[in-house]
């Protein structure tokens, strides 16, 4: 049993990349997973993904956009005001990758989180 199946999906998709692979296959999947991998394919960091087995897996196409993802444990919490300092532990430089936060509205991106002026739990990066 999987204590974190979203690290366990991003670190399988990390590896795939760095190894030049065109597609994988993430066996367990939630409703999280999706979100996420629906985010990295809005910013161009994965390509295309489809269910397979009745929605419980999902072959994800790679693009070789990567260069790394992983996700913030403990999830903090963060203002929307403090979001700049988290930029700056997580991403490695200003306005180049994407910070993952899930908030009342939902799983968003920080910048999209800076402009609805809402914080919630840091969940993970990708640049």
């Amino acid at each position: 049993m999987l204590n974190d199946p979203l690290a366990a999906a991003l670190t399988k998709i990390l590896n795939a990349e760095r190894a030049g692979k065109k597609e994988l296959v993430v066996i367990t999947v939630s409703k999280t997973i999706k979100k996420v991998l629906e985010i990295m394919k809005d910013h161009r960091y994965i390509g295309s993904y489809e269910n397979l087995n009745d929605g419980r897996a999902i072959k994800i196409n790679l693009l070789g956009n990567l260069n790394k993802c992983g996700v913030i444990k403990p999830r903090f919490s963060t203002k929307y005001h403090t979001i700049e300092k988290w930029e700056k532990r997580y991403l490695p430089a200003k306005d180049f990758g994407i910070i993952l936060v899930s908030t009342s509205n939902g799983l968003v991106t920080h910048h999209r989180a800076k402009e609805l002026k809402s914080g919630g739990k840091l969940v993970a990066y990708c640049y």
